[in-house]
C-alpha cells in the first residue's frame, strides 16, 4: 500500500481510539491502553508488515521501560508519605498560608515557578510526581493536583533535564542529516551553534505562548473545582499571573540566548522562585478575595484519590522549623542538580557499569536495546532523600514503616495502564523500515509526510502539531525531537523557510504535547492515588496543548514569514478574538452561574 492518505489516518488510528476511549468514553486508562496496544499490534503486523519477532521485542522494552517509570512513581509515593508521617507537611502548609491562603497563587508558586525549576533539573515528569503530591498534602482535590502538574509540563520541558530535549533530541536528531552542515555554516555558526540558536528560537516562541499557562491553571482550579465553578474567580489573579510568568520567562530567554540551552529551566524557574517568594510574602500583586475550594464533603467523588494525606500526620504532631520541614525539598533539589551537573559524578552514574546501569541490548536479535540507569534515576533520588529525612526529621521506626507500606501498597493499582501504555508507545516508533517488511517509515513519520503534503508553505502553522504528536505518543519531548527534528528541517528547506525555525516550532510543540501525554497522566496521577481518571483528566489538558499548538504555530509563521496580511496573523487575530470572548463569557457566567458538574 502507498496510498499516504490511507496510510496517515491508519498511523493516526490507535491514538484515535486510545483518545475516544479516556476522553470520549471517559473508560480507565487500565482498559482503554490494552485496547489501543492491540489495535497498534494488528495495524502494525498487517498493514506495515512488522515483523513478530520486532513486535514482540518493542513489546518487552516498552515493559522495561515502564518498570523504570514505576520505579519514580514509587519513590515520589514513598516521599509523599515521609513528610507527612514526619509532620514536615503541616509547616510546609502552615508557611504557604502564611505568604498566601489562597489556592491560585499556591498553584502558581509550586506548579509554575518550583515546577520549572524540577524540570530544568530532571525532567522525565519529575515536576509532576512531586508538585501533584505536594498540592494534594496542602488541601487540593487529587485531580486539581495532577492537573496543575500537567499543565507546567508545557514551557519548561523544552529545556527539561539540562537542556536533552534540544541537546540530545535535537542535537541527534538532525546529526548528519542532508543540508543541517551547509545551513550551519551559512549562518556562520558550527553544528553547535545551529543547535544553540534553535534553543533560543524555541525559547522565544516558548515566552509569547508559555505568558497565559499561569494564569491557564488558576482559571482551570476555579472553573473546574471551585465551589461555584466560576472560570471568571480565576481572571481575577491575572496580574499576580502575568508577573509571575515573566518572571520565569524573562530570565529563561536570557539564558538561552547568551548561556546556550542547558539551564533556561533551571535558571528561569529558580529565579522567578526567588523574586516572586519574596515579593509576594510582602502582599505585592497578591488578589484582594482569597478562593479555597469549597467544603470537602462538596466535593465530588471523581476528584478524589486514594492516597490519604491526614491519617499520617497523626502519629507525630510535633511542629518543625520552616527550613527543617522543606529539607526533603531542598535536597531532591541539590541531588539533581549535583547529580546532573557535576560531571564526574553524572559520568560515574551514567556509566556502563552493570551495577550501575542495567543494559537490555539486542532483544530477540532484533537490534532493539535500552538501559535502565537506575542510580541516575529521579527514583533513587527520592529514595535517597526519604532515607535522609528519616534522620532529619528523627522519625520513628513506627513511622518509617509506615511509609514503606503505604508506598507500597500505593503503586500496586498502578502498573496496568502504563504496562499497556508504554509498549504501545514504542511499537509506533519501532514501526519504521529497519524492522517491516513493507518499507514504509514509521507511523508516526507517516502521519507526519501526510500532513505536510496538505500544509504545504502554511507548515510552520502545522510544525507544533507534529511535535506534540511525537510527545503524545513517547510521553517525551525528547523522543519526539529525535523522530521529528530532521523532518521538520527538510520540510522547511521544502518550502523555502529558514529550517531552523521549523525545528524550534517543533521543540514547542513538543513541549506543549507533554499534558496530553498518556504515560505522564498515569504516572502523575499514581503519584496521588487517582488512577482511572485518565479520561476526566486528558479533557482539561487537551484544552492547554491546543493552545499551546495554536499559539506556537502563530509565533512561528509570523517569525518566519513576518507580519503581513497573510494566514499568521489571521490566526493570530482569532485567537485572540477566542481568548477575549472566552473571558467574557467567563465573567458573564459567573454572575448567574449554578454549580455544574466538572
Amino acid at each position: 500500500m502507498d496510498n499516504l492518505a490511507v496510510l496517515s489516518l491508519l498511523a493516526i488510528s490507535p491514538i484515535v481510539v486510545v483518545g475516544v476511549l479516556l476522553a470520549g468514553l471517559r473508560w480507565p486508562a487500565k482498559y482503554a491502553m490494552p485496547v489501543g496496544y492491540v489495535v497498534t499490534v494488528v495495524i502494525a503486523m498487517f498493514v506495515w508488515q512488522m515483523r513478530p519477532t520486532a513486535v514482540v521485542a518493542a513489546t518487552l522494552e516498552g515493559l522495561i521501560i515502564a518498570v523504570t517509570l514505576l520505579y519514580i512513581v514509587f519513590g515520589a509515593l514513598l516521599l509523599l508519605a515521609t513528610v507527612i508521617a514526619s509532620g514536615a507537611m503541616a509547616t510546609i502548609r502552615s508557611g504557604f498560608t502564611a505568604i498566601s491562603p489562597d489556592r491560585r497563587v499556591q498553584a502558581i508558586i509550586i506548579g509554575w515557578l518550583f515546577g520549572s525549576f524540577l524540570e530544568g533539573a530532571s525532567g522525565f515528569g519529575t515536576p509532576a510526581a512531586v508538585v501533584a503530591p505536594l498540592l494534594l498534602a496542602l488541601g487540593f482535590p487529587a485531580m486539581a493536583a495532577v492537573m496543575v502538574g500537567l499543565i507546567i509540563q508545557s514551557t519548561p520541558v523544552s529545556f527539561g533535564a539540562v537542556g536533552t530535549p534540544i541537546i540530545v533530541g535535537v542535537g541527534t536528531g538532525l546529526q548528519g542529516g542532508p543540508g543541517v552542515e551547509e545551513r550551519a555554516a551559512e549562518l556562520g555558526l558550527g553544528y553547535d551553534g545551529l543547535v544553540a540558536e534553535i534553543g533560543f528560537q524555541a525559547a522565544a516562541i516558548h515566552a509569547v505562548a508559555g505568558l497565559l499557562i499561569p494564569l491557564a491553571i488558576a482559571v482551570f482550579l476555579t472553573g473546574f473545582f471551585g465551589e461555584r465553578r466560576s472560570f471568571a474567580e480565576g481572571l481575577r489573579v491575572w496580574p499576580f499571573a502575568l508577573y509571575a510568568s515573566l518572571a520565569m520567562t524573562v530570565p529563561y530567554v536570557l539564558v538561552a540566548r547568551f548561556a546556550g540551552p542547558e539551564f533556561p529551566a533551571l535558571l528561569g524557574g529558580l529565579a522567578g522562585l526567588a523574586l516572586v517568594m519574596f515579593t509576594s510574602s510582602r502582599g505585592f500583586l497578591m488578589p484582594r478575595d482569597t478562593f479555597d475550594f469549597g467544603p470537602r464533603s462538596s466535593w465530588q467523588e471523581r476528584w478524589m484519590g486514594t492516597v490519604d494525606t491526614d491519617h499520617l500526620g497523626d502519629l507525630d504532631t510535633r511542629r518543625m522549623g520552616l527550613l527543617r520541614a522543606w529539607s526533603p525539598y531542598l535536597l531532591i533539589a541539590v541531588l539533581l542538580l549535583a547529580t546532573r551537573l557535576i560531571e564526574p559524578l553524572t559520568t560515574a552514574l551514567r556509566s556502563e557499569n552493570p551495577a550501575v546501569t542495567l543494559p537490555f541490548e539486542n532483544l530477540l536479535g532484533t537490534g532493539i536495546s535500552t538501559t535502565w540507569q537506575w542510580l541516575y534515576s529521579p527514583g533513587t533520588v527520592f529514595i535517597l532523600t526519604c532515607l535522609i529525612t528519616y534522620g532529619l526529621h528523627r522519625m520513628s521506626g513506627e513511622q518509617i514503616r509506615s511509609t514503606w507500606a503505604v508506598a507500597g501498597k500505593q503503586i500496586l493499582g498502578t502498573g496496568v495502564a502504563l504496562l499497556f501504555a508504554v509498549p504501545l508507545v514504542r511499537l509506533l516508533i519501532r514501526s519504521g523500515a529497519e524492522f517491516t517488511d513493507s518499507g514504509l517509515a514509521s507511523m508516526p513519520v507517516t502521519l507526519a509526510e501526510g500532513a505536510a503534503a496538505v500544509a504545504g508553505s502554511n507548515w510552520p502553522l502545522v510544525a507544533p502539531w507534529i511535535g506534540a504528536l511525537g510527545a503524545f505518543v513517547a510521553g517525551s519531548n525528547t523522543v519526539s525531537n529525535l523522530t521529528f527534528s530532521l523532518f521538520q528541517f527538510a520540510t522547511g528547506q521544502e518550502i523555502g523557510v529558514a529550517p531552523e525555525s521549523v525545528v524550534a516550532a517543533q521543540a514547542v510543540g513538543g513541549a506543549g504535547g507533554n499534558p496530553v501525554a498518556i504515560h505522564n497522566i498515569v504516572a502523575a496521577s499514581a503519584t496521588v492515588g487517582l488512577l482511572g481518571r485518565e479520561g476526566d483528566l486528558i479533557r482539561k489538558t487537551a484544552l492547554v496543548t491546543a493552545y499551546y499548538c495554536l499559539a506556537a504555530g502563530t509565533v512561528s509563521y509570523l517569525w518566519i514569514y513576518g507580519i503581513g496580511l497573510n494566514l499568521g496573523l489571521l490566526q493570530l487575530v482569532a485567537l485572540v478574538a477566542l481568548l477575549v470572548g472566552l473571558a467574557v463569557w467567563a465573567r458573564r457566567r459567573s454572575r448567574s452561574e449554578v454549580p455544574t458538574r466538572a
